[in-house]
């Protein structure tokens, strides 16, 4: 069977860290894998705060962004407690479209997974596809 491999871009845009709660902990004992959507996308709103927009659905009102796919690289058990930095980065920017990586790492600085989520922005008053508002490519 062939395995996902995302490479993470070579610049940061934004780093965050999150704590693990017990509700993020699944029958297994650790992180569930449903879970690490929930960070991505934690680490997703606090990036596009950081820019000054409301949230994912008001970028550029009434243009916002939806997630089109998302890919999860596991690479490392997390477990409650632990804190974990996420770093965002961007790659493959089109006419509507980017691709936002994510890189989970735990406090050992141990690589416990790779995600990422194609964006693509979306006028949630015609609810049809946009361009990319200037705001946001001038924030990449």
């Amino acid at each position: 069977m062939s395995r996902i491999q995302l490479q993470f871009p070579e610049k940061i845009a934004f780093t965050t860290q999150v704590a693990i709660t017990i509700s993020d902990i699944n029958y297994g004992g650790h992180l569930g894998n449903d879970r690490f959507l929930t960070l991505m996308q934690e680490a997703r709103l606090q990036w596009l705060k950081l820019l000054g927009y409301k949230d994912e659905k008001e970028v550029e009102p009434p243009v916002g962004i939806i997630v089109a796919d998302a890919a999860i690289q596991f690479k490392a058990e997390v477990f409650h407690g632990e804190i974990i930095t996420i770093e965002l980065g961007i790659d493959g920017m089109g006419g509507s479209s980017f691709d936002l990586y994510y890189r989970l790492i735990n406090q050992q600085g141990v690589e416990v997974a790779i995600g990422k989520t194609g964006i693509v922005c979306f006028n949630y008053e015609t609810r049809k596809v946009a361009r990319i508002p200037e705001s946001l490519k001038a924030a990449f």
